[in-house]
C-alpha cells in the first residue's frame, strides 16, 4: 500500500504524518487489496478538513471529514473510511458460493 499525505495551506509535521499513517494502516486489517491511499489535509480559517481517496481492487472510495482540530478530523475520516471499506468488502465477497459449497458436501 502506498500512502501519500499532502497539505493545502498547512505544513505537514512529522507527528501529524505519523498519526495519519498509523490511523490509515488500520484499514488494511479489513481489506488487503488496497493499492494507493491519497490523503489531503486542508486548513481554511478555523475549519480543518481531512479527505482521502483509496484505490481498491475493484473500485475507488472517497471520504472527507471536517472539525476544529486536525487530529479529530483525521479520526472522523478514518471512521468513515472504515465503514466504507467494510461495505465494499461485503459487496465483493460472493456469499452464494459458500452456500453452494455447504449443500454440495451435505
Amino acid at each position: 500500500m502506498q500512502l501519500t499525505v499532502t497539505g493545502h495551506h498547512i505544513d505537514i509535521s512529522a507527528a501529524l504524518r505519523d498519526y495519519v499513517e498509523t490511523k490509515l494502516a488500520k484499514l488494511e486489517r479489513h481489506f488487503d487489496n488496497m493499492t494507493d491511499i491519497h490523503c489531503i489535509l486542508t486548513v481554511e480559517k478555523l475549519v480543518h478538513k481531512a479527505e482521502a481517496t483509496i484505490h481498491l481492487g475493484g473500485g475507488t472510495i472517497h471520504a472527507d471529514a471536517t472539525h476544529e482540530d486536525m487530529y479529530a478530523a483525521v479520526d472522523g475520516l478514518v471512521d468513515k473510511l472504515d465503514r466504507q471499506v467494510k461495505k465494499h468488502k461485503e459487496k465483493v465477497t460472493d456469499h452464494h458460493a459458500r452456500e453452494a459449497a455447504k449443500t454440495r458436501f451435505e
